[in-house]
């Protein structure tokens, strides 16, 4: 063979991968970021209409705090340990092998983060809608009741607005921002994470400094007896604020793109996880001080009504503005982060190919994210914010406690495995986090029977695929 031959059967050119572009500050703020979205503005009047009683509403806060505190230790190692994208999808691959991990990404990727990324832009436009009523106009409605199962589906009444087509429109501009960049997507994050914690901090400056208090003695402060009433009340609570603390576990989805993650994966979870308890606390006792708690619970824009009652319409036209940048910022990191999993399943040829590939240019999965976009689009156009974060909730913690699992398992299975960090209080710590997260997925289940069940079916579903995808890739390694 002559040489100018031999110099053209080269080795296969080398794969793309993800650069590690994500600092300490970027890694930080998309913690916060995502966890300070659009729940703390919707989520308290919820919790308060849950909860019933002032006392069980700061308890549910505090127990939420404690269990993402705990779940952002355990995952601390995890991603230090296993700093690979995917998240969950690398955890519970190596921990009780590929089918499980499989599982996860599954549920993520059809399910998981499309109704947590859509549940977000529709929060977005509901904040828009204060500004401009007409977004809430309904611009047709359909009756949907399946005859005979009236008793155990109840009718429905599909209402379509604008807010639909635009929470859409937001969805493809920060899908389309991501696309052309980590850093880039990361920079943007750091920018509106700084604007969403100046915003929430003007919200409870003016309420602690202003004389207007509502708050008597005849808010429901503590319930009579603690009874079952009272437990199912806080359990209730519990959940709508888990899904307000939501997102701390989203750094390890990008755990390929951190950088130096021995020390900043335990710094971002950790603080992060623990400056947005505190502001959570503190909003709501702001809230509280300036509305009485019937109000709150009434509320459909709990931060602009605290505003405009302290500083008039005008103020709270300002804060609203505030809470719809609040929403963009957590949408961001959702779906920055989200792409990640569909991306290292197709790589690992487990998952449809469209989401296989790294831009050349770019260097990001812009396939994946694409592929993200356009499902939640689809249930931006189908849902609203409370159903879409009730489609998310109990899927995402049953994974969540898995993966904690796995961390116990790969303790006795890898004991070498290096682990730059350890988490703290093992194994009482991550103990409590998967009994916690075994308690509300099972709550959740008794309070939504058919729709829980409809998500494990979602969820079971993806066996099938799997089995096909891992005989095709079998026949793939046999030829070669």
């Amino acid at each position: 063979m002559a040489a100018g031959e031999a110099l053209t059967v080269t080795a296969p050119a080398k794969r793309l991968e993800l650069v590690r572009g994500l600092g300490a500050w970027a890694s930080g703020a998309i913690v916060v970021g995502t966890m300070i979205g659009t729940g703390i503005f919707l989520k308290p009047a919820e919790m308060a209409r849950e909860g019933r009683f002032v006392s069980v509403v700061f308890a549910a806060w505090i127990v939420g705090a404690i269990l993402s505190l705990f779940g952002a230790l355990s995952y601390a190692e995890l991603g230090a340990m296993i700093p690979e994208a995917g998240g969950e999808y690398a955890y519970l691959r190596r921990g009780f092998g590929p089918a499980w991990g499989f599982l996860f990404g599954w549920m993520h990727s059809i399910v998981g983060r499309p109704s947590s990324a859509s549940s977000i832009a529709a929060g977005l436009v509901r904040f828009v809608g204060f500004l401009l009523p007409v977004v809430s106009t309904p611009l047709f409605t359909w009756h949907i009741a399946i005859p005979g199962l009236a008793g155990w589906l109840r009718p429905y009444d599909f209402v379509f607005t604008w807010a639909q087509p635009l929470a859409v429109l937001w969805l493809a501009i920060m899908t389309g921002i991501n696309y052309l960049g980590v850093r880039l997507g990361g920079a943007v994050q750091v920018f509106l994470t700084a604007i969403k914690l100046v915003s929430v901090a003007i919200v409870i400056g003016a309420a602690f400094f202003s004389s207007a208090s509502t708050a008597n003695a005849a808010d429901p402060v503590w319930p009579s007896a603690l009874d079952a009433g009272v437990f199912s009340a806080f359990l209730a609570a519990l959940a709508a604020a888990l899904w307000a603390y939501d997102g701390w576990e989203d750094l390890n989805l990008v755990g390929s793109e951190v950088e130096n993650p021995a020390r900043n994966f335990p710094r971002a979870l950790v603080g992060g996880v623990a400056l947005v308890a505190v502001i959570y606390l503190l909003f709501s006792a702001a809230c509280l001080k300036v509305l009485p708690f019937a109000s709150v619970a009434a509320s459909q824009h709990i931060a602009s009504d605290v505003v405009e009652h302290v500083a008039g319409r005008g103020a709270a036209t300002w804060i609203t503005l505030a809470m719809v940048i609040s929403a963009i910022g957590s949408m961001n990191s959702s779906i920055l982060s989200g792409a990640r999993v569909p991306y290292a399943m197709a790589r690992d040829r487990i998952f449809f190919k469209i989401a296989d590939g790294i831009h050349p240019k770019f260097r990001t999965p812009g396939r994946a994210l694409i592929f993200q976009g356009v499902l939640a689009s689809l249930m931006a156009l189908t849902g609203t914010f409370e159903e879409l974060t009730n489609l998310f909730i109990f899927a995402g913690w049953i994974f969540y406690g898995l993966a904690v699992v796995s961390l116990f398992r790969m303790r006795r299975t890898e004991p070498d495995l290096p682990r730059p960090y350890r988490c703290w209080g093992y194994p009482w710590i991550p103990g409590i986090f998967v009994a916690g997260a075994l308690a509300l997925t099972v709550n959740i289940w008794i309070d939504r029977p058919v729709r829980c069940s409809i998500g494990l079916l979602l969820i079971l579903a993806g066996l099938p695929f799997y089995r096909w995808w891992r005989k095709q890739s079998s026949m793939v390694r046999q030829r070669a």
